[in-house]
């Protein structure tokens, strides 16, 4: 459940008595995702996402969050449009929180994931990097490789209740890793979304019945970061089935899709296992620390941490770029 802060029907007028959005006609709680309370609201302008940002999200960020939106939408790519209210603020509080309204976008995320949704998925990011450009601040990637070693600390008392030894392998996958990380300079940079999960990509059906990107949502882990590592996000994310093997035929797809936007360089490509390595380490050590650290009651839902040991022991074992689809 995605609902932690109920919001009351008083409360909700009030609010939106701040924008021109018209009268209040329904509005439901969504069930979906993990980190923020999320309503869907209808007025009489239309309908509408309402979002109460909890406690793992930093109120000093959201500026830079609902502005990046705000650009890459003034640049064509499907993502939710901030809703400024009458004194042209977007961000305000609601029933203690900071909160924002965005605006609705149609289709639904896949639950089985098919070939022919990875290529229409690689060409929306690829579209992403490309209208980040020009949008100046800069965030940095707290989960990044600089993350990773204080994160694992921080599991190192509990890890091996999950699997024996698990901490042992850990401390040995990350020093692999970050001895063969890109030195600073070698890969393009840009604005990444850094969480491109199923759940957070829609789709609708074009007339031949091939499926299209209609909107690209949460933008709560976005960054400045590496581009490619947005790809290897990707990989881990879209690229593995239910019994843990790598579907290279995904990977094709989704890197086709990518390269017929933006064309990856030979420095991208040679790094490219060794950043999707990175990225399982990153889901592997949020999931390992929230399934030994969070006690019961608490806003987030646990996941197999051991999910990600298996995608990173397949990176690991990888024979180059090719074996990746490439």
């Amino acid at each position: 459940m995605a609902v932690y802060t109920e919001v009351t029907d008083e409360a909700l007028r009030a609010f939106l008595a701040d924008y021109a959005l018209g009268d209040l006609l329904a509005y439901r709680g969504i069930a979906e995702g993990v980190e923020n309370s999320n309503y869907a609201l209808r007025t009489t302008a239309g309908d509408f996402i309402l979002t109460l940002y909890e406690k793992r999200v930093d109120p000093e960020e959201l500026p830079w969050f609902l502005g990046l939106m705000e650009h890459l939408a003034a640049r064509g790519l499907p993502c939710p449009l901030p809703v400024h209210g009458r004194d042209g603020a977007a961000l305000r509080r609601l029933a203690g929180r900071p909160a924002a309204i965005c605006t609705f976008l149609p289709g639904v995320w896949p639950r089985r994931v098919r070939p022919e949704h990875c290529a229409p998925l690689g060409e929306v990011l690829a579209r992403l990097h490309a209208a980040g450009e020009g949008f100046t601040p800069r965030r940095a990637n707290a989960l990044g490789p600089a993350g990773w070693p204080p994160l694992l600390e921080r599991c190192r008392p509990s890890g091996d209740s999950v699997q024996p030894g698990l901490v042992r392998q850990l401390d040995q996958a990350l020093e692999e890793i970050l001895a063969r990380w890109p030195a600073p300079g070698r890969l393009p940079e840009g604005h990444i979304h850094a969480d491109l999960f199923p759940d957070n990509v829609f789709f609708l059906e074009a007339a031949d019945r091939r499926p299209y990107v209609s909107g690209v949502i949460d933008f709560y882990f976005a960054c400045t970061d590496l581009l490619a590592y947005d790809i290897a996000v990707c990989l881990n994310a879209w690229c593995f089935e239910a019994d843990g093997s790598f579907n290279v035929t995904r990977a094709r797809s989704l890197l086709a899709g990518y390269r017929a936007v933006r064309r990856l360089t030979a420095a991208e490509e040679e790094a490219l296992p060794v950043l999707c390595r990175g990225a399982a380490m990153r889901f592997l050590l949020t999931r390992l620390y929230d399934w030994t650290a969070t006690p019961p009651g608490a806003l987030v839902t646990r996941k197999d941490p051991l999910e990600y040991l298996r995608k990173l022991r397949f990176f690991a074992a990888a024979e180059g770029p090719r074996s990746l689809g490439l």
